[in-house]
């Protein structure tokens, strides 16, 4: 159904601004904005996939990526349709750049959704698949019905928002990974059809300005963005601007959408980014989409001691207690529970009644 937007205001012409992020794309009567979803009706900006879903999912939690967010629990997850990024080399692209909307075939109201969670064990609810930041009403429904039933919320999402959406939106966020694209302002024009200030800016935001707890995401892409000059300079950002508690994920690239001519990333592109990133401090670093032991690790920052140990999304060793080391006691940045979760690789469609 179509859903009153919020976040823009009327132009001196008549037409109607979405301020929902940086395009600020203006509209007249019918037109609908870049994403696609947000549509000018009766001379108001409308959502167009308010309580309609690709469908749902129930996750482990490892996969958004996060780390360090409840490990080896399940996470109800769901995206809509749509995208306000044009990046040539989405790996969800039959999602995010569809444009019928008529693939919405599942329904749910936000509070069915958490009762979908809380009634299937998931301890979380992860906006996902393609970006929350296009269906943010929905999604902030959905945080506060979730919020309600004890269930938390998950935004997985490339931070290209305006601040005052931003502010509205991760005030109902528990947990986000925001993918950092690249470090270069001319990727960004030329692979995504956007910027790279306003992503930075959600990062810093994020991490300064709330509670959410921030995992970052980067997707290394041949020729492209896997330079080490480009990675020590992500890198000595990261530490300077995120500090070095905050996780980041170098993951793989596969040919997809309209980069095919690119080849899949060498596992050893990732180790080398890994290196990269923890001479410049940052305390956890992992590689994904390869499988590697020393990438799925986490590592104590005290004593070196694995932590949490992974195979792909399955957990096989714990050995932390109230978030501490159990061999030197040294915190490990992150929100844990005294027993991680079970859930394990499992992928199991839902389905849910409103």
């Amino acid at each position: 159904m179509n859903f009153p937007a919020r976040w823009w205001h009327r132009l001196d012409d008549g037409r109607i601004q979405c301020d929902l992020c940086p395009r600020h794309c203006q509209l007249r009567e019918g037109q609908r904005a870049f994403c696609f979803v947000r549509q000018v009706e009766a001379d108001a900006l409308v959502l167009t996939t308010y309580g309609r879903s690709t469908g749902f999912c129930v996750d482990p939690i490892e996969k958004k990526p996060l780390a360090h967010f409840l490990p080896g629990t399940p996470v109800l997850s769901f995206g809509t349709a749509g995208c306000n990024l044009g990046c040539r080399f989405c790996q969800n692209w039959d999602i995010s750049k569809s444009r019928e909307v008529e693939r919405l075939s599942a329904e749910a109201t936000p509070e069915a959704i958490a009762r979908a969670a809380a009634a299937s064990g998931c301890r979380s609810v992860a906006f996902t698949y393609n970006d929350p930041v296009i269906w943010a009403e929905y999604a902030i429904d959905t945080a506060i019905a979730c919020r309600e039933r004890g269930v938390k919320s998950v935004a997985v999402t490339a931070g290209y928002m305006g601040s005052e959406a931003r502010a509205d939106f991760y005030r109902h966020m528990d947990a986000a990974n925001v993918d950092l694209k690249a470090f270069t302002e001319q990727f960004y024009k030329k692979l995504c059809f956007a910027a790279l200030a306003p992503v930075l800016e959600t990062l810093e935001y994020v991490h300064r300005e709330t509670d959410c707890w921030l995992e970052v995401t980067t997707l290394l892409i041949p020729g492209q963005n896997d330079t080490d000059d480009e990675i020590e300079r992500l890198s000595a950002w990261f530490a300077d601007r995120l500090g070095c508690d905050v996780p980041l994920h170098f993951t793989a690239f596969h040919p997809d959408y309209k980069l095919n001519d690119r080849s899949p990333t060498p596992a050893a592109t990732l180790r080398r980014a890994r290196d990269i990133a923890r001479r410049h401090g940052l305390r956890y670093v992992y590689t994904g989409n390869v499988h590697g032991a020393e990438g799925d690790t986490t590592f104590c920052p005290g004593c070196g001691a694995a932590v949490i140990e992974r195979d792909w999304y399955r957990l096989i060793g714990w050995n932390l207690r109230a978030g501490r080391c159990i061999e030197c006691a040294h915190p490990v940045a992150g929100i844990f529970e005294d027993r991680p979760g079970s859930w394990g690789p499992r992928r199991q469609p839902v389905r849910i009644s409103t």
